[in-house]
């Protein structure tokens, strides 16, 4: 447990895929795990904010060559970690199967010891699968990450959008970074026009009359390719700096 009493709030580390289970028996009051722990927990608790880190997809796979749409899951048995979540899909879709085997690890290796006829699992590069001789097929069946959850119902826990604001500060603050940079005035609506910012971005004059000074949040993968169109235009003393937090 990590205590922070300035903000009145506790901190459990705990194993992923039980966060959910906790939070929807309202043990504790929010918390952060995947998206494919939460929908195979069967637990009262909902998704309330995305958190953009931590991405996979979950895919059905099969023997090579075999298999190439979720129908050909029908009348077959299934090797997953994930049974509720699979369970469901499935049940939504009318996809009759005639068994779910439920695996802590490993599921790749289910179909050649004769366990299932399927696997459903995370994949992330393919590598391990196609070692066991088998290939995904479909579409997705989830496409996960790390999310904030809370405990399904009207009544959300004290101090939740205030832990959501700041969670969704550092989200954002990662994908921008901070511009400086000096430009002469005649140039600068060139130079706000690669650079336009969120609103508009800061202009403030410098010492030398004839130039100005511009600070502009941009995206942080936009980053170089802004910084030439930049100094194509005629802009000077471009400098970038990271943002830990932010409020938009």
């Amino acid at each position: 447990v990590l205590p922070d009493p300035e903000n009145g709030v506790e901190f459990f580390f705990l194993r992923p895929r039980d966060i959910a289970v906790y939070v929807g028996a309202g043990t504790v009051d929010v918390g952060i795990t995947g998206r494919d722990l939460l929908l195979d927990s069967g637990s009262h608790a909902v998704e309330h904010l995305p958190l953009g880190f931590g991405r996979s997809t979950f895919h059905f796979a099969g023997p090579a060559g075999q298999m190439t749409s979720h129908e050909d899951v029908s009348g077959k048995r299934i090797a997953t970690s994930y049974e509720i979540l699979v369970e469901n899909y499935l049940a939504e879709r009318g996809i009759v199967h005639t068994g779910i085997v439920r695996l802590d690890g490993a599921v790749e290796t289910a179909i050649r010891l004769g366990v299932a006829d399927v696997v459903a699992d995370v994949v992330e590069t393919g590598t391990t699968l196609r070692a066991a001789g088998l290939e995904v097929f479909g579409e997705p069946i989830l496409r996960s990450e790390a999310v904030l959850i809370r405990r399904t119902g009207e009544n959300q826990p004290e101090g939740l959008d205030v832990l959501a604001r700041r969670l969704q500060g550092v989200l954002t603050a990662r994908q921008y970074v901070l511009m400086d940079y000096d430009v002469p005035l005649d140039l600068v609506d060139k130079a706000v026009a690669v650079t336009p910012g969120l609103e508009s971005p800061t202009v403030s004059p410098l010492h030398d009359k004839d130039w100005a000074a511009v600070r502009v949040m941009v995206r942080r993968e936009e980053t170089n390719k802004v910084m030439d169109a930049l100094y194509e235009v005629g802009a000077r003393a471009i400098l970038v700096t990271s943002i830990h937090a932010s409020r938009l």
